[in-house]
């Protein structure tokens, strides 16, 4: 069975332990026990010597560092090919961003055409009075139509008239 630490808080506040009666003061703990000094070995003990490797051994591994003609030209052509796909790669996304620019830039002269557009027809349905073209219609010679004037038709083809010839009395297109 092993000993037992019984702790304890004396008088001031300081905890000893009963069996080796060792204080710790402060915050920090210190090692109860000392551990024992390691030496180092006085003499350097050589180091056994390489085994010799045998001829055949040698010479696989020469052939493993070995690469020979054709697997250096698959790796050539394969380096070359992912090399392709990279520059077409990147060619395709600058294409896509200049699309873009250029649908952005298209997209606004657009807006500001939309924007003129209307701003002229504003300006021109402002200009349009219809009581100053009355009066200069009157002006002209024109006068108001009579109710004798107004013939009522019905068009049994659809909503579409052409006038070719007069409209019949009875009002009534065959």
């Amino acid at each position: 069975m092993g000993h037992r630490r019984n702790y304890s808080p004396d008088r001031a506040g300081r905890t000893a332990m009963r069996y080796n009666e060792a204080y710790i003061h402060g915050n920090t703990v210190r090692k109860a026990y000392a551990e024992p000094r390691r030496h180092e070995p006085e003499e350097v003990l050589e180091q056994p010597k390489k085994k010799e490797v045998s001829a055949q051994v040698r010479k696989n591994r020469k052939q493993a560092l070995h690469m020979n003609t054709a697997y250096t030209v698959f790796l050539a052509v394969a380096t070359i090919a992912t090399l392709a796909v990279c520059v077409w790669y990147l060619q395709l996304r600058f294409e896509g961003t200049s699309h873009v620019a250029n649908i952005s830039a298209m997209e606004q002269k657009l807006a500001d055409l939309k924007e003129e557009n209307t701003t002229r027809e504003n300006s021109i349905l402002d200009s349009v009075n219809l009581e100053v073209v009355r009066e200069r219609a009157l002006g002209l010679g024109m006068v108001h139509v009579d109710s004798d004037q107004i013939v009522t038709y019905q068009n049994p083809a659809g909503d579409y008239v052409k006038q070719y010839e007069e409209i019949p009395k009875s009002g009534v297109l065959e």
